[in-house]
């Protein structure tokens, strides 16, 4: 393998029924980033049944260009199909840097993709950045149930592939002067390597809470004490227009669903304001929430090491505290 004949960072669009997912833009944000200082062009992977229309939407968020793999056989999302459209366009236009999210397709089409090519995935990446010597990426992830934060290299193979975690990046500011090129992309199918078919496929019922797209949280750990008491932050929350999420703990002891935890184990989240409620503040948590615009914590140990992160602290029973604001608030909305 030369690695003088790979140039340019690429980000795997995902769309879903032609939405295009926040991650993907989160990833043109950070991969603009990366194509600037290695002065290559960046370019946005969008695979998919008529999708050709979203191409302008990524080139406003950061895309010099934009690749199009259209056909029926991608409308829904099947892992062979996207795994030979995939690998067929790295082959060709061999970039440097591959980055897709960390989503549950993310997940799945990631690994293949990489074994296919040869070459290293480091997954569920928190952090990217390039190496000053080599100019090498250099991809941050959680490591032994994150308890450290592990950074790895792929020095001899390419792409250098990464999958990014939904939340950690940031969006840049759509620019809708923006212009760039978009390339039509016919890519080769062996059919005969489909062993799987998509028959049917059915939503399920539950409103699932998207809460990386909150812009205010209102989050409670083990310090809440049980599911009754979530009853407090739903009051509060109601009040703010907010969403309740929760910690590991308060997941894991059944008071909230999977799709609201924040942390390493589950979300990333960035909202303008968080509430850290009843949450000791431990460093898997930390790493989910830490890039809260404003994180209000409230905690009855005054020595809680989520005080270290946040911008205001309440040290106090938070079954005092939480009526007693949310009434507050219900005054500041009537007085308006």
């Amino acid at each position: 393998m030369s690695l003088a004949d790979y140039k340019g960072v690429f980000v795997f669009i995902e769309q879903r029924h032609g939405e295009v997912q926040t991650v993907s833009l989160e990833l043109l944000g950070r991969g603009r980033q990366l194509a600037d200082e290695l002065g290559v062009t960046l370019t946005g992977l969008l695979v998919g049944n008529n999708v050709k229309g979203l191409s302008d939407n990524l080139i406003q968020h950061g895309a010099d260009k934009v690749i199009v793999v259209e056909g029926p056989e991608y409308d829904i999302y099947s892992t062979e199909a996207y795994t030979q459209a995939v690998v067929e366009v790295i082959n060709n236009k061999k970039p440097e840097i591959f980055l897709m999210g960390a989503s549950t397709l993310g997940r799945d089409l990631g690994p293949r993709v990489s074994a296919r090519l040869a070459t290293g995935l480091v997954a569920d990446c928190t952090s990217l950045d390039l190496s000053e010597d080599t100019k090498e990426l250099m991809m941050t992830r959680p490591a032994f149930g994150g308890n450290l934060m592990a950074t790895i290299m792929c020095p001899d193979h390419r792409p250098q592939i990464a999958t990014v975690r939904p939340g950690v990046m940031e969006k840049l500011h759509t620019e809708v002067v923006r212009t760039g090129e978009v390339e039509d992309y016919k890519a080769s199918l062996d059919t005969s390597k489909f062993k799987v078919k998509v028959l049917e496929v059915v939503k399920e019922e539950k409103e699932m809470v998207k809460i990386e797209d909150a812009s205010i949280l209102v989050s409670g750990g083990r310090g809440v004490g049980g599911a009754d008491n979530f009853v407090k932050l739903e009051a509060l929350a109601d009040e703010l227009d907010a969403v309740v999420s929760g910690s590991r703990v308060a997941i894991d002891s059944g008071w909230l669903p999977h799709d609201r935890q924040v942390g390493q184990t589950g979300k990333t989240v960035r909202p303008d304001l968080y509430f850290a409620i009843g949450i000791s503040g431990s460093i898997q948590h930390v790493a989910g929430m830490e890039e809260s615009e404003f994180i209000v914590a409230i905690n009855k140990d005054k020595d809680a090491q989520i005080f270290n992160v946040a911008d205001l602290g309440i040290v106090g029973d938070l079954n005092k505290i939480l009526p007693v604001l949310t009434e507050e608030l219900k005054k500041v909305k009537a007085a308006k």
